[in-house]
């Protein structure tokens, strides 16, 4: 999570138990919320499951972009053309390939210049987010308009720091 301060402090997380339902609102939730603060996103268009066919029409607008991309000259010919495909957040039609395809992917994510702030992989299963507690608060408020209870996300505990050893 950011503090007040735009610090990294803790990222909440996914937490286990949720539907399969209530983890894709989850993630579309949170990247609605989250898109004024991604400058970057990309996603791999490969998921451990088939692809649900409410969001088959997601994925097959996706490849292209990785077609084009390659004729463009910004992407290597040799690259995968299912892995890394770079989504233009300030695009609509191209952000709402995130919230439908990231709840199943192997990998989606978005950056803020060198900061990660949105992070979902493993098919639905994993997801981690930078937020304000400001963020975090609405986030909550999102999820329970839409019958997801708080616990849905929880922060890590924080690693102690290790002792300095070098006097």
């Amino acid at each position: 999570m950011i503090n007040q301060h735009d610090d990294v402090s803790r990222e909440p997380l996914l937490a286990g138990g949720l539907s399969p339902t209530d983890a894709v609102l989850l993630h579309r939730e949170t990247l609605h919320m989250l898109r004024s603060g991604i400058d970057t996103a990309h996603l791999d268009a490969y998921s451990d499951d088939p692809w649900p066919p409410t969001v088959l029409r997601s994925y097959e607008h996706t490849l292209p972009l990785a077609q084009k991309a390659v004729a463009a000259g910004t992407r290597p010919r040799h690259a995968d053309p299912g892995m890394g495909i770079d989504i233009d957040v300030r695009d609509d039609a191209q952000f709402e390939l995130l919230p439908d395809l990231a709840p199943h992917t192997i990998h989606a994510e978005g950056r803020r210049g060198n900061q990660l702030v949105f992070n979902a992989s493993d098919s639905g299963t994993s997801l981690r987010m930078a937020l304000t507690q400001e963020q975090k608060t609405e986030l909550l408020s999102r999820l329970h308009t839409q019958g997801i209870p708080p616990q849905a996300i929880t922060s890590p505990a924080l690693r102690p720091t290790p002792p300095d050893t070098t006097s």
